[in-house]
């Protein structure tokens, strides 16, 4: 079984379950988890996390994402991109007469920073014990909450009426798709979602991706340990916090997530509090713990060793 993080390049025409579904058969392997839908017809991104990685999900979903996205001016679909049924339409000549290039930037700022969407009924989102996009298939429509998102960056690459280009950095439950539409009615034209791509998750871009194909031909090679290359370990996704490796005698107390005190490991005096990397005596990676300078003492946030 392998354990980590995998960066996935998502198909157009994939669900991200159906990476999931497939992904298992190639590592054969059933314990694998997604960070997060990403509509079928968008590419792009997306992380999966195995074995005992599984844990960090909810975690890598809560990243920044960026993505590569066209806003097709004129159009109104029910499903906020081109997938869907046209609810309303003009011309891309009435588009040219109704739009420059001063008004689509003014339009897109308006948008930066926090702001309220409105989940789309196409989506994943539940109300009522229901996904919303059941009832959209049932051709019912429900009110949804509004939802409070950060846009933190949109630049505009390209615009070649009605196709707008966008870079977009935003946080988690952001939908692009009504960002596209939102940006369509400011500008008075409609907006629906052409493409989507997505570069970025936390720290997952697409130079490290692989798409499903790569990876099953790897695993069916005379070389299948060459997958190991495309898989990061559980503790890289916390990186940025120091190690500590736990001694010998206080190993019983790790491995039940006790609090352990600084002397029982080999961690240094640290000035404030902060997340810590904890490792057996023998380099495994175990768990990630707080340290309280107060206290000089370690508490467990979450185990990740095997037998957890």
């Amino acid at each position: 079984m392998f354990h980590g993080m995998m960066t996935i390049y998502k198909e157009a025409g994939y669900t991200s379950s159906d990476v999931v579904a497939r992904l298992r058969g190639i590592l054969h392997m059933k314990k694998i988890g997604h960070t997060g839908t990403l509509d079928p017809d968008a590419e792009g991104v997306l992380p999966v996390c195995l074995g005992n990685g599984t844990k960090l999900c909810e975690l890598i979903a809560d990243r920044d994402k960026e993505y590569e996205a066209v806003l097709r001016l004129g159009i109104v679909t029910d499903t906020q991109d081109l997938s869907g049924e046209i609810l309303r339409s003009i011309s891309d000549e009435e588009v040219k007469a109704m739009v420059t290039e001063a008004s689509v930037r003014e339009a897109a700022a308006a948008f930066v920073g926090k702001i309220s969407q409105i989940p789309p009924m196409y989506s994943a989102v539940k109300v009522n014990g229901k996904r919303l996009y059941q009832l959209a298939r049932q051709g019912r429509t429900v009110d949804r909450p509004a939802r409070e998102v950060a846009v933190y960056e949109i630049e505009i690459t390209r615009i070649e009426l009605p196709r707008v280009t966008m870079r977009v950095r935003c946080s988690k439950g952001t939908y692009i798709r009504t960002l596209c539409q939102d940006i369509g009615e400011r500008l008075g034209t409609g907006g629906a979602m052409e493409h989507l791509l997505r570069t970025r998750v936390g720290q997952f871009t697409l130079a490290d991706s692989i798409i499903l194909d790569d990876a099953e031909a790897i695993m069916r090679s005379k070389e299948p340990e060459r997958i190991l290359a495309y898989i990061s370990p559980v503790d890289s996704f916390f990186e940025e916090a120091p190690r500590a490796r736990v001694k010998p005698e206080a190993m019983k107390f790790l491995i039940n997530g006790n609090t352990l005190r600084r002397s029982q490991t080999d961690l240094p005096p640290l000035g404030g509090r902060c997340e810590v990397r904890m490792y057996a005596p023998d380099g495994e990676f175990c768990a990630l713990y707080s340290y309280d300078p107060a206290k000089d003492e370690l508490k467990i946030i979450k185990m990740f060793n095997s037998g957890s």
